[in-house]
């Protein structure tokens, strides 16, 4: 990295979702922080492209997109749904080892893997080996959330550790271990004790003062799951006043026939809309919230004194959003509501209580996960050079 002194590191941070954008947006928004940083950035992603990321100042290289062929991940699909085949699958790894040349970086971040991501193993062990060949070689980073999918495949987690202990320099959490610590979901986490870095939470910065309000916010993320989220707070608008003014943010995702059932008979107080570039600053003059309990989401809800209603995702044995919705009602942040066998009456009563609560003070746990990555990468490339 002698030429390294003098120009700016080169980060190359590969990310991959298959269902929703909170993987992408936590990942555009660590690289946003590493570009204000003075990095070089290159993102590299592999699932259908997501308007507005990664990102002003980033570079991209787009994979050919592969998405999670049903609701347990276990499959891959192309862009059109056709199960991805094995030539498509080497021309994509080749483009990934391709870019990894090209750019030479002096730090590869990969998200999510080896916690997760296992269907992408076939790109993914060549460029952890093509990284080890690399002269000089880059530090290898994994970048996870704080939370992890729990009732993995036994051996699995030992697999993991494997991974860790051979290939990567550190592991970044993103979260707050005051909030919650990797081994609650990830049992074997002394065995990695010494490569992990908590960064804090990375939320969005706190969002403008919102250009319009709206009482009540119902969101379903990247919408792929969330039409009856959004049905049910739709009729449960029906049931309260109307003198509340809601907004339905549908998703990007949502297919096309849901989105235009939603729209029918709309009442005159409720606004129906895919996407709100503005959602964070909305959320902040909300008095309700009721989404998912995603990272992100949830991020963005702690930026505010907004009263949140959160429904897990739980389809395909997912643990991940349950973990997080129970921490914060134990904090007294939220209120939960089951995601199966949702009504409009469960969420006309959870809005009434929510309505009727004290306003929130402050939370006290850090938000800055993105600036303290971007301080973390720095901090092991002086080591390096030391």
């Amino acid at each position: 990295m002698a030429e390294g002194v003098m120009t700016a590191p080169r980060i190359f941070f590969y990310v991959q979702h298959l269902l929703g954008i909170g993987h992408i947006a936590r990942a555009s928004r660590i690289a946003n922080a590493l570009v204000k940083d003075g990095f070089d950035v290159t993102v590299v992603t592999g699932g259908l492209p997501v308007p507005g990321f990664p990102g002003e100042g980033v570079k991209t290289v787009a994979l050919p997109a592969v998405v999670a062929s049903n609701a347990g991940f276990s499959g891959l699909a192309d862009a059109d749904g056709r199960p991805a085949g094995e030539d498509f699958l080497n021309a994509r790894r080749q483009l990934l080892l391709d870019a990894f040349h090209a750019v030479r970086p002096d730090v590869v971040i990969i998200e999510a893997f080896p916690f997760g991501r296992r269907q992408m193993r076939f790109e993914l062990l060549p460029l952890l080996e093509a990284i080890e060949q690399a002269e000089p070689r880059p530090k290898l980073v994994s970048s996870v959330r704080d939370i992890l999918q729990e009732n993995r495949k036994a051996g699995r987690d030992a697999e993991t550790v494997t991974l860790v202990r051979d290939h990567f320099d550190a592991v970044l959490v993103h979260g707050d271990p005051g909030f919650v610590r990797l081994e609650d979901t990830f049992p074997l986490t002394p065995q990695i004790a010494d490569r992990l870095r908590y960064t804090g939470l990375v939320a969005a910065p706190p969002a403008p003062e919102p250009t319009e309000t709206f009482d009540i916010i119902a969101s379903a993320g990247g919408g792929a799951v969330g039409a009856e989220l959004i049905g049910a707070a739709k009729e449960a608008a029906a049931l309260l006043p109307d003198s509340l003014r809601w907004l339905l943010v549908a998703g990007p995702n949502l297919p096309e026939a849901d989105f235009a059932a939603l729209s029918e008979d709309a009442a005159p107080n409720v606004t129906l809309v895919r996407f709100r570039k503005d959602f964070p600053s909305l959320l902040r003059g909300a008095k309700v919230s009721i989404s998912q309990a995603g990272y992100n989401t949830v991020g963005d809800l702690l930026r505010t004194e907004c009263r949140a209603i959160l429904i897990p995702f739980v389809a395909g044995g997912e643990t991940e959003q349950t973990v997080r919705a129970e921490r914060l009602q134990a904090l007294g942040l939220a209120d939960i509501l089951p995601e199966s066998g949702l009504t409009s009456g469960h969420v006309k009563e959870a809005v009434e209580r929510a309505l009727a609560a004290q306003l929130r003070g402050p939370v006290l746990l850090d938000l800055d996960g993105a600036e303290k990555t971007a301080l973390i990468i720095r901090s092991m490339i002086a080591e390096s050079l030391a």
